[in-house]
Order: structure tokens, then sequence, then C-alpha cells
């Protein structure tokens, strides 16, 4: 499990970066301003985790039981909460209701996981979904151009096995990129700039976290 510390945020785009040899990088743009609205320890909890939550939320769109754990920790109601396990020094450094900077979690040059929600591309042919080339397009064929072929046998075992690659949803699934470089952070715009694409649409929610295969998350 990646214990690494991380933060919540939303996807808001894709821009670059030139570098000093004249290099363009292209980045991810994630804005991330959360606020440590709970807090688990191994004495009461078991374990050690920071939970962050994101965009205020008003009372009436919170539930009882939503509105009591906020109104316990004396704070205002948010609108994304996640929690993030990691060791008990980093959170010791928190407290509850405080405001996490950028520049508190991450550095230039760091190495990152990214984790969000694909984008949804409905039912889609095996062509797309699983990048099949298709059937022939010659010798009289006809209607069969995008289709996925044979799906199973006759006599023995006479059904199609499970697994086969056949249409279906596509995207709308959760899924991550690994040891992605931080390219550049702004903490007084709440904004992380991370190398390459990431999961998600714009405004998309992602979960950005040290990589957990590199020691530390570190460069």
């Amino acid at each position: 499990m990646n214990q690494h510390p991380g933060v919540v945020g939303r996807k808001i785009g894709m821009t670059q970066i030139f570098e000093e040899d004249g290099t363009v990088v292209p980045c991810t743009v994630v804005q991330a301003n959360p606020v440590v609205v709970g807090k688990r320890t191994k004495d009461t909890d078991g374990y050690d985790a920071l939970m962050l939550g994101i965009e205020p939320a008003h009372e009436r769109h919170t539930n009882k039981a939503q509105a009591g754990f906020f109104k316990k920790a004396s704070v205002a109601p948010m609108r994304v909460v996640r929690e993030f396990r990691c060791d008990a020094d980093f959170v010791a450094k928190f407290e509850v209701g405080q405001k996490l900077t950028l520049d508190q979690v991450f550095q230039a040059g760091q190495f990152v996981d990214v984790q969000g929600i694909s984008r949804g591309r409905g039912f889609t042919g095996v062509m797309r979904r699983h990048n099949f080339k298709g059937a022939v397009r010659s010798h009289g064929a006809h209607e069969y151009k995008r289709h996925g072929g044979s799906i199973g046998t006759n006599m023995t075992p006479g059904r199609t096995l499970p697994g086969r690659k056949m249409p279906g949803q596509h995207g709308n699934k959760t899924c991550s990129v690994l040891s992605q470089r931080v390219v550049k952070i702004l903490p007084e715009d709440n904004l992380i700039l991370i190398r390459g694409g990431v999961p998600g649409s714009r405004n998309g929610l992602v979960l950005v976290r040290g990589a957990s295969r590199r020691a530390g998350g570190a460069a």
C-alpha cells in the first residue's frame, strides 16, 4: 500500500513548460487546496492517516452523518473527503482544520503517482476498446469490417469462454499513472504541474501522492 503523503485535487487541464535547454515539457495542471478534516492514529484507529477535504459544501448538501462528523471536528463541511495513509511523524505535523500547501507535501523533481477516473467512452466496439485490427475488406466481404471475428468453438466446449475480448463499456474506470515527475509547484496558486497526462477529464477528481515504486517518491 502506498503510504507516501498526498493530496486530492482537480485536474485543470494541460500546458507546457520550456526548460533551460529549450526542451518542451508537456504538463498536467492539478489544483489542490486541501484542509485537514480528520486524523487517524495508531492509538485509536490502529493506523496513521490524514483525512483531507476540498470544496466547501453547504450544510443542506450533507447528510446527518456527515454533518455530525464535520461538527465534531469543528470544520466546515466539505464536498470531497479522502483519506491518505502516511507515517505518524507526518500526521503529527498537522492539526484538524489546518490548510495544507503543496510545498509542504511535494517538491519539484519528485516523482508521484496520480489516480483518477478515466474518461467514459460509452459502449464501444472491439476496435476501439481492444485495438482489434478488424475483418478483411476484400474478396466480397461486407458488413464485417469492424467485427471481432470468432468468439468460440463449436463442439468443444461449445460455449464462449469467460474473459473473451468483446464490445462493451469502455473507460469510466479508476486507473493510475505511476512515477510521473513534478515539474513545478505554485503554492500561492495551489497548483502543481505534473509531467505528462493523467487520467480523467477536465475538472475531474485526482489523487496525487509520492511514487510507490521509487524510494520515498524522491527524484
